[in-house]
């Protein structure tokens, strides 16, 4: 059974940054394609970030693209969001999600594609 933490929430003013890490315990990895999403309230689970197996494809939300950065590190088990230039737009919690991928390029833009979430990490931005 795969189980995923986020951690690396708080509150922060608008144009700092903040790293979101996603620590995955269990069998298998590095057979599962990974990606970011967040929920404000009142609105619907928005993608934000996907990463494949492999690490080399990548896909990124408007609303972030140049700002954030997703990454994964295989040895340490860990995928990451690199948050920069923060907004208070971006006032969600923000979620980590694996699902079992055939293919080791491909990545995931709809939540209903993944299997497995986190219980997610409150990030704050004040203007």
């Amino acid at each position: 059974q795969m189980q995923f933490v986020e951690s690396g929430g708080g509150l922060v003013q608008a144009g700092d940054s903040l790293r979101l890490s996603c620590a995955a315990s269990g069998l298998t990895y590095f057979n599962y394609a990974m990606g970011w999403f967040r929920q404000a309230p009142g609105n619907v689970r928005e993608f934000l970030a996907a990463i494949s197996i492999r690490g080399s494809g990548t896909s990124y939300a408007e609303s972030v693209k140049g700002r954030f950065t997703i990454s994964r590190d295989k040895a340490k088990t860990t995928m990451y969001l690199q948050m920069n230039s923060l907004k208070p737009e971006d006032t969600a919690v923000y979620y980590c999600a694996a699902t079992l991928s055939i293919s080791r390029s491909a990545y995931y833009t709809e939540p209903s594609a993944y299997r497995y979430w986190g219980q997610g990490t409150q990030v704050t931005v004040s203007s």
